[in-house]
């Protein structure tokens, strides 16, 4: 299941980004961090495999959105 997401940035008439993408990337490794500490923790309901592959994931989209938006910033394109 390898399906890439595309992950337009949301900017003004004048280039500002209007989402803070730290904000959107820590979220979603925090979900994911915390997903991953409720398997620790014995959580019944959650498979560690499955968490283990969605939080990579998140993270892998985390990273993007920070790649997107540094080269947003640096004025090159992603």
């Amino acid at each position: 299941m390898n399906r890439e997401v595309t992950l337009p940035l949301i900017v003004d008439d004048r280039g500002t980004l209007q989402v803070a993408a730290a904000d959107v990337s820590k979220l979603l490794r925090t979900v994911g961090g915390r997903w991953l500490h409720l398997v620790e923790a014995g959580d019944d309901g959650l498979d560690e495999d499955t968490v283990a592959a969605l939080t990579i994931e998140l993270a892998k989209l985390a990273d993007r959105i920070d790649v997107a938006c540094i080269a947003h910033s640096s004025g090159s394109a992603p």
